[in-house]
């Protein structure tokens, strides 16, 4: 799958990158949700403080490692909710680089 996007782990917990597809070309924080209460995402994914959507954490059915499943939906990223989840970014040593790997949906 490709990566449209590339996020940096911070200190924090959150992530800071951007997304960058033909159409699509902005900056994203990957923030904790603190205040979460049942089904609510783990993280909320944000740009310039416009909040396109939730992360879950998710643990893989044969790797058994977790991960960071998203979710995102605005007009600019068209008609359809956009999947991609936090994977490591292939060829980096840095192990706080992660991509946005693009899972298109049904």
């Amino acid at each position: 799958m490709p990566a449209i996007g590339y996020v940096q782990r911070l200190a924090d917990g959150s992530f800071k990158g951007s997304i960058r597809t033909l159409s699509v070309n902005a900056e994203i924080a990957i923030i904790p949700n603190r205040g979460k209460t049942g089904e609510q995402p783990d993280y909320r994914v944000l740009s310039n403080g416009v909040e396109l959507g939730g992360g879950w954490i998710r643990t893989g059915e044969v790797s058994q490692r977790e991960y960071v499943r998203l979710a995102m939906s605005a007009p600019e990223l068209g008609q359809r909710t956009l999947y991609a989840n936090l994977g490591r970014a292939a060829g980096q040593d840095d192990e706080d680089s992660y991509a946005l790997i693009w899972n298109p949906g049904d």
